[in-house]
């Protein structure tokens, strides 16, 4: 039993080595350690506690089985169907999401997906135009973005001189004013920025006047569906295929988004993004609802 105490603890740890390295998700983390958990406990109800003497205690192996099982069940049903955290890690979202925010992601609304498989099982609802909203990057599954959904399915998306142009009809913009930050360690950065309503989402996007609507040598020239897409020194312009969806950074000249890659197809969405929880840089931040 020592063994297995052992070989418990190995796979804890290698399971934590593999998600650190993005080897596998967390999500498969906590499904293995929710099987190995409860296989153990299952194997002691039915056939070890039966060959242990009355007064001979529980191994130390299963007493970990028997608690943790619980506690990452409850942790992996919530996370798995209602509400995931996520940590923002770029500037691709400023203003509305700063770099260190903590978020919370509703996992449901936009139906009710199998963990770790993705697969849609019942559905619920459809991403909105402007919603904030957390995918599966197309060109690596294993990596996590969030973007605004700025085209559904069907919808014609352009971009011509930083003006937002969807199914034919500009998208207002109404002056907000500077916001100052700094990217790259020292390089700062001044844009001006806008507040702009997309559906029921009336949010503030940002632009550097002085930096192109789109860098076209950093377009994918392959990604599914490039033959939507048209390309200049102006902008762009992309019809959205059926069962999939145009996502755009709030930070419009700092973004690794849709223009570049290409769509995000419905089975790659993870959730909406609702509410800023916690930034210990800024605490003021904590409890903003994500428009």
């Amino acid at each position: 039993m020592n063994a297995l105490k052992y070989v418990f603890w190995a796979l804890v740890v290698l399971g934590l080595v593999l998600v650190y390295k993005s080897a596998i998700g967390f999500a498969l983390f906590l499904f293995l350690l929710l099987a190995l958990t409860g296989a153990i406990w299952l194997l002691d109800i039915a056939v070890l506690r039966r060959t242990r003497g009355a007064d001979e205690p529980e191994p130390v192996v299963v007493d970990y089985a028997r608690s943790f099982f619980p506690v990452i069940l409850i942790v992996f049903l919530l996370r798995s169907f209602l509400v995931e955290p996520f940590k923002i890690p770029s500037g691709s979202m400023l203003p509305t999401l700063e770099i260190g925010d903590f978020i919370l992601v509703n996992k449901y609304e936009y139906g009710i997906r199998l963990p770790i498989l993705n697969k849609k099982i019942i559905d619920v609802g459809e991403p909105r135009r402007g919603d904030v909203m957390v995918f599966r990057y197309p060109k690596d599954p294993a990596l996590d973005y969030i973007k605004r959904v700025i085209g559904l399915p069907g919808d014609t998306v352009e971009y011509r001189d930083k003006q937002l142009i969807i199914n034919g009809q500009p998208v207002a913009l109404e002056r907000a004013g500077q916001y100052e930050y700094v990217a790259g360690g020292l390089n700062y950065v001044n844009g001006q920025t806008y507040w702009e309503k997309l559906g029921e989402h009336k949010h503030v996007a940002m632009v550097v006047q002085d930096l192109p609507p789109v860098l076209l040598h950093q377009v994918d020239g392959d990604f599914p569906h490039r033959d939507s897409c048209t390309y200049n020194e102006t902008g762009f312009r992309c019809r959205v295929p059926a069962g999939h969806y145009f996502m755009l950074g709030d930070n419009r000249d700092a973004s690794n988004d849709s223009r570049y890659w290409g769509f995000v197809p419905d089975r790659n969405i993870v959730g909406r993004a609702f509410l800023i929880w916690l930034n210990f840089s800024d605490l003021g931040r904590v409890g903003r609802s994500i428009e």
